[in-house]
């Protein structure tokens, strides 16, 4: 009997015994189910008859009934995964030390025979399944609680199962065989990111079983694949430490709701419950208790597309800065010691001195500053109590704190923060916008200083923090979230994608945010072919990345005579797209008001989605978006209009157009009237 023959019975048997498993659930659902529905009818039939301590019973026997059902329909939830794709990987092990041949296979889910207890199929997170992603054939081992099994590798074997049929296996003698890592790139796009559990790279799987950092730092390059492994890090530690963290205690700050739905689909398919996600924005709104209008970040960064003010430049790059940090520190020492103008005061006609009133300020200095205005009150009422037998009723107790808070400049945050500008001798740096609405760059500043003022509750209930797009946040904005999140935290990005470079943060400003966290490094692109890779490298200055030999088509850089010429060019190429092989092409602007412009052109005479700052899923087919809202995704074909040396001159237009052309995996068309944009010229 052939290999192959060998493994397609193996399945046979294992499908076949997952197919019991499934059918004995399917039974003790039912049966729980009844039993629930006979013990409501009971209850509903002797009403009358049964007191609340039997009522409260019976109750609870339900309550335990139905935890057993929602764990069995979970169990067999993963069960119709392994009925789908049972395994991708087998490693034969002979242990050293129980001189024991082992054989490994490797999958999605852990699956034991009911009967003889056997783990069929080992899950991919288990430490023994570390071989797979680490080691060749030959002298290997795995560790346990930092003890390590050394044995040796006789046997490393790779398949493609779908709908429990096997499409191919492979043996191989590398990490992870290039020929399935090729199988699997050149695959159409799909609308959902997928997991890759089964090509998974060994530098992937030290990030995604890294356990002793507390912080996490992930530089990883276009297309690395950084979001897909910091949620198979997620998957790995819900499993490593399942007694003391749940889905429910992590949080992922993501970019914007498109990109959220499309990362949404990976945990479910590892078999986890998808975790929370949020938004810098939303997490303001929360803290200011939505008192306070504030311009998105989406919208600075239109502004700054749209306008390239050098003013609005120069108050974004000072708000994002330990300049100002540093700044707001002075601020606020100054108020301590010299914006608390204090008197003598009477009350009740009682003299309080001056004296007294100051260092009764200064004992309470650990408080945060506008916390100690009721302590002072209360140990002046405390002491005109002991001293002159005299109780200072409510009237008197709150026209004393009107007096206290009369010498200090004002006790509103807001004001306050108004006044760090005058202070400073450059009120200009503040400007509101209609409606007092605040700028971007003074949300985050104005909740570090409120913060100061008036303290802030750790949120200790998220127990893991994901921050996505790390260069887009800046160093007062990770003040924020490092007080508010005291957590282990996963965080990763590329500085070479940041949509606003006056705001950006790279590894050395993050490495000094939060001291003594671990940072690695992800070069490889598996996203483009060699020829895209190669092309995006002259758009960003910086930029080392690792192309993977997988080849493809020259990016075509298409001249127009005209913006008719240019719309029809583009017409073309999605007539030709949607006659094609392939699932999603994005057609990317570098401003929002570019997207709407064509897709007004366009929709009549194609089915096209347009994406834009309230949009909230990311569909197959064609996309009309910005570069802004597509970081993260991916495309098949990507199509980027109005390439020009007017349209794409400025550092951040350069960022743009650089993220706009990894966005693709296997086409990229770039059209232009007039003369090129130089940033694509070699």
């Amino acid at each position: 009997m052939s290999e192959e023959q060998k493994e397609k019975n193996y399945l046979s048997t294992l499908l076949k015994k997952v197919d019991h498993q499934i059918r004995e659930i399917n039974k003790a659902i039912q049966g729980k189910s009844d039993e629930i529905e006979e013990m409501y009818k009971h209850m509903q039939d002797h009403k009358r008859d049964m007191d609340n301590l039997e009522k409260n019973a019976m109750r609870e026997v339900i309550r335990n009934y139905t935890v057993q059902g929602d764990h069995s329909v979970e169990n067999k939830k993963r069960l119709m995964r392994l009925k789908d794709t049972a395994f991708f990987g087998r490693i034969d092990f002979h242990d050293k030390r129980e001189q024991l041949t082992k054989n490994l296979y490797i999958g999605v889910h852990n699956f034991q025979d009911t009967e003889t207890k056997q783990n069929l199929v080992i899950d991919w997170r288990a430490p023994i399944s570390s071989l797979f992603y680490d080691f060749e054939l030959g002298e290997a081992y795995y560790l346990i609680k930092f003890k390590k099994t050394k044995g040796e590798i006789l046997l490393k074997r790779q398949f493609k199962i779908r709908d429990g049929e096997m499409e191919y296996m492979l043996d191989t003698d590398v990490t992870i065989h290039d020929e399935v890592l090729q199988k699997e790139l050149n695959k159409a796009s799909s609308s959902k990111m997928k997991n890759i559990v089964a090509t998974i790279q060994k530098e992937q799987n030290a990030i995604i079983r890294n356990e002793e950092a507390k912080h996490l730092i992930i530089q990883g390059v276009a297309g690395s694949g950084k979001t897909s492994i910091a949620l198979h890090r997620i998957a790995f530690l819900l499993y490593r430490f399942k007694e003391t963290i749940t889905s429910q205690d992590i949080l992922i700050i993501s970019p914007n709701k498109v990109f959220a739905s499309y990362i949404s689909n990976v945990l479910p398919e590892l078999g986890e419950e998808t975790v929370a996600e949020t938004s810098v924005e939303e997490i303001a709104d929360e803290l200011l208790e939505y008192q306070i209008k504030f311009q998105t970040f989406f919208e600075q960064v239109t502004e700054l597309l749209e306008k390239n003010d050098p003013k609005l430049i120069e108050r974004i790059q000072f708000k994002s800065s330990k300049a100002l940090i540093k700044k707001l520190d002075d601020y606020y020492i100054w108020l301590q010691n010299d914006g608390f103008k204090i008197t003598d005061i009477r009350v009740k006609g009682k003299l309080v001195p001056s004296w007294f009133i100051k260092e009764t300020f200064e004992k309470y200095h650990r408080m945060p500053l506008l916390k100690r205005f009721n302590e002072v009150v209360g140990e002046i009422v405390n002491n005109v109590f002991r001293f002159y037998k005299i109780e200072v009723q409510y009237k008197d107790r709150t026209d004393l704190h009107n007096t206290i808070r009369k010498m200090f400049p004002s006790y509103n945050p807001k004001v306050l923060y108004k006044g760090f500008y005058e202070w400073m001798g450059q009120p200009e740096l503040l400007k509101l916008k209609k409606g007092s609405t605040y700028e971007w760059s003074d949300v985050y500043a104005f909740l570090y200083f409120k913060m100061k003022l008036e303290g802030i509750q750790p949120d200790k209930k998220i127990k893991h923090l994901v921050i996505d797009e790390m260069q887009d946040y800046s160093v007062v904005q990770y003040q924020v979230l490092k007080t508010l999140y005291p957590c282990p935290k996963t965080i990763l990005g590329d500085i070479n994608q940041s949509v606003n470079p006056f705001s950006s943060s790279n590894l050395e400003v993050l490495e000094k945010v939060f001291p003594g966290a671990e940072s690695m490094t992800m070069l490889k692109s598996y996203r483009s072919t060699y020829e895209i890779t190669e092309f995006t490298k002259r758009i960003s200055e910086n930029v080392n990345v690792e192309a993977l030999e997988r080849h493809g088509e020259e990016p075509q850089i298409i001249a127009c005579k005209n913006k008719d010429t240019e719309l029809e060019t583009i017409k073309k190429l999605i007539t030709d797209f949607n006659s094609g092989e392939y699932n999603s092409l994005g057609i990317i602007t570098k401003t929002q008001k570019q997207a709407n412009a064509l897709h007004e052109s366009l929709k009549t005479l194609f089915k096209i989605n347009l994406l834009n700052a309230v949009s909230v899923s990311f569909g197959n087919g064609i996309v009309i978006t910005t570069a802004h809202l597509a970081k993260g995704l991916e495309f098949d074909q990507v199509i980027v209009p109005y390439c020009t040396e007017k349209n794409y001159v400025s550092n951040p237009d350069r960022q743009m157009l650089y993220v706009a052309c990894t966005r693709t995996m296997h086409r990229l068309y770039l059209t232009h009237v007039g003369k090129v944009s130089g940033f694509v010229l070699k």
